[in-house]
């Protein structure tokens, strides 16, 4: 869609555009293993992260596909991402349980889709304050029901969860101490989705940029490619060398993390450029652009078309 038509609350996509922002239901691999098998690493002192596969949502993951984890301070619990179903919840905060009896204070809501926030109902009997963008419940608003109905579709009502709204929003930027370690937040521009929130722990040094930054997963489009190049720059000026990405490793070098991302963004808005100049047709463009990327990316066949659907619909109105 043109990037005007993802600037802020008003945004309402389509019933398409709201299948294509990070939950495909058709055509899925089936994951062999269960939320259940997974571990969690610690990648610094007191942060906990579970790597999610490069998978869609299925019966068998419980949408347990992207990186979830938490924090400890001296004072409580911070949960990072809270996962993609009420099921993946549960077994996030028994996680929790399983290392501290601290209170769970806060539960991060770091953009829209649903691999990264239908976790969050789980929590619901810590009362924790639940942290979000500036227009994350707007994006709620207009997507939360058909997410939470495709769910139901795959995993039944019972394992779905329901939709969960920021209690505390992060207009530009926000600090909270959870103890012994403070932790920022920053409100983003339009660029993965139009409610992204990444946040630097001062305690460990670590980024949590959450799917600002993939790595090994091929990056999926549904806000702006050209605010996402200019909040990989901001990123890159936060601070942090090492970063737990919305999917691919826990923990990975913060700078070789960007590079990878922004060359294939950057192939992705020249090669689209090129197409619409020489006036090719975006069905035909879909099929040409970027390809030379695909042995870089896992998912890679299953997304890269749908991004150069994004990009040529907003780089055609400049």
């Amino acid at each position: 869609m043109p990037a005007a038509a993802v600037g802020g609350g008003g945004w309402r996509p389509s019933r398409r555009a709201a299948l294509f922002g990070g939950l495909c239901l058709c055509c899925l691999p089936s994951l062999s293993r269960s939320a259940e098998a997974f571990a969690m690493d610690e990648v610094g002192p007191g942060v906990f992260v579970r790597r999610g596969p490069d998978a869609e949502a299925t019966a068998e993951n419980n949408d347990a596909i992207a990186n979830i984890g938490f924090i400890v301070g001296t004072e409580g619990v911070l949960v990072t991402e809270s996962g993609g179903s009420l099921a993946d919840g549960r077994w996030l905060r028994a996680e929790i349980r399983k290392r501290t009896d601290k209170p769970i204070r806060y539960v991060v809501l770091s953009h829209v889709h649903p691999d990264h926030c239908f976790g969050a109902a789980a929590f619901a009997e810590d009362r924790p304050v639940f942290v979000g963008h500036r227009d994350l419940r707007g994006a709620l608003d207009a997507r939360g029901a058909f997410y939470r109905t495709r769910l139901v579709e795959i995993l039944g009502e019972e394992r779905t969860g329901t939709v969960v709204y920021p209690t505390l929003e992060v207009r530009d930027e926000a600090e909270i101490d959870l103890g012994g370690r403070k932790l920022r937040f920053t409100a983003h521009g339009v660029a993965h989705t139009n409610c992204d929130l990444s946040m630097l722990d001062t305690g460990s040094g670590l980024l949590f940029p959450a799917d600002l930054l993939f790595v090994g997963r091929v990056p999926s489009l549904d806000g702006s490619l050209i605010g996402w190049l200019k909040e990989i720059e901001r990123l890159k000026g936060m601070g942090a060398s090492r970063a737990v990405p919305g999917h691919g490793p826990t923990s990975v070098e913060l700078a070789a993390g960007l590079a990878d991302l922004g060359r294939y963004l950057s192939r992705l808005r020249d090669e689209t450029r090129k197409a619409i100049a020489a006036d090719l047709p975006i069905d035909k463009a879909v099929s040409t652009v970027a390809g030379d990327e695909r042995g870089n990316w896992s998912l890679f066949d299953l997304y890269n078309g749908r991004n150069v659907t994004q990009a040529y619909k907003e780089l055609e109105w400049e």
